[in-house]
């Protein structure tokens, strides 16, 4: 299925040169969450209708939501391929294909998804962009604020995830849960309190507004109270798509690809989250456990292992993981959102 566009053409007239009129064009995008959660009301939407208000109604974007047109994983390649205009990516779920990405999805090195999006957004344009993703135009990086550890019984240390089935968030949380000793059960979102229900999984790394979108406040109602990991999505739009727009609409288009709005669409996504975990909290079925700085210490040196691993698959690539390391590590402390 292709993108479609309409040329209004030019219009002569006899006293004066020839004028272009302003193209229109009809943008798809497509993304996996469904309609009424936060990710699509408080970030995708809202960025749509700002790109379509800013051209003066020149470029429509039909918004095609909950896998309606692929799933998940398969999201980079509609958008890369032209099946869709525009895509909404995680790129954890495509393990091993995004290896300077998947930094940002190693835990706790961020603690403000609001500051973190605009500091991953700028990082991963200076080092990780262009030789990763160059085949795509990167629009905007969409992290939730961070995430938890939920769970069906007590968890505070590292040692409790041994012997767990966990529903990891993406490929680096599914080798940290290895790492543990655990079982990685890699379902999408949209899958996971199916797998919750059946007994696949018995915990999951979710956002805290998740837990209402998904309805896993029975399924899962333990949790960790600590940032513990990030995942940041991404939208991305077709180059063709791109490069076939008037001087004027990638003009539009250019304004809404910025860090300023990665962090738009996060705080919406943040805000939610926030109000979910205060819901939570006031909820006398939820528990809710604070680890000890011990505890904290011992999760830190846990996922140690998941930096040796990522810079080995970065240098496989042949990149300097250790300026890129230290890259992402100075960016998340001049925005403030290092953890």
């Amino acid at each position: 299925m292709k993108k479609t566009y309409v040329a209004l053409g030019a219009i002569l007239t006899v006293m004066a040169p020839a004028t272009l009129t302003a193209q229109e064009v009809t943008l798809r995008l497509s993304h996996w969450v469904p309609p009424t959660i936060s990710p699509a009301t408080k970030g995708i939407n809202p960025w749509a209708e700002s790109v379509m208000e800013a051209s003066d109604g020149r470029i429509q974007i039909d918004i095609y939501p909950a896998q309606q047109l692929g799933r998940a994983p398969d999201h980079y390649d509609m958008a890369k391929d032209g099946i869709v205009d525009l895509s909404y990516v995680n790129p954890g779920y495509t393990a091993g294909r995004f290896p300077i990405y998947a930094l940002t999805e190693v835990p706790f090195m961020a603690d403000d998804s609001v500051k973190g999006a605009m500091a991953i957004h700028e990082w991963y344009a200076a080092n990780g962009a262009e030789q990763e993703m160059g085949d795509v135009k990167v629009c905007f990086v969409h992290p939730h604020a961070p995430g938890a550890l939920h769970t069906q019984v007590d968890v505070t240390s590292p040692d409790g995830v041994s012997g767990k089935n966990v529903r990891p968030a993406h490929a680096t949380m599914a080798r940290f849960v290895s790492l543990l000793g655990g079982g990685p059960v890699q379902v999408p979102a949209p899958e996971v309190r199916e797998a919750l229900s059946k007994g696949a999984a018995e915990a999951v790394t979710f956002p805290w507004g998740s837990m209402y979108d998904f309805n896993l406040t029975e399924e899962v109602p333990v949790h960790l109270d600590m940032p513990f990991y990030l995942s940041a999505q991404v939208l991305i739009m077709n180059l063709d798509s791109y490069n076939s727009l008037s001087d004027e609409n990638k003009a539009v288009i250019d304004d809404h690809c910025t860090p300023e709005w990665s962090g738009k669409v996060a705080q919406g996504w943040y805000d939610d989250d926030m109000a979910a975990k205060e819901k939570l909290m006031a909820d006398e079925n939820q528990t809710f456990n604070t680890p000890t700085e011990e505890e904290v210490a011992a999760w830190r040196e846990a996922a140690a292992p998941l930096i040796d691993e990522w810079k080995a698959a970065v240098a496989d690539r042949g990149h300097d993981a250790d300026a890129i390391l230290e890259a992402y590590k100075a960016k998340l402390v001049e925005m403030g959102a290092d953890y």
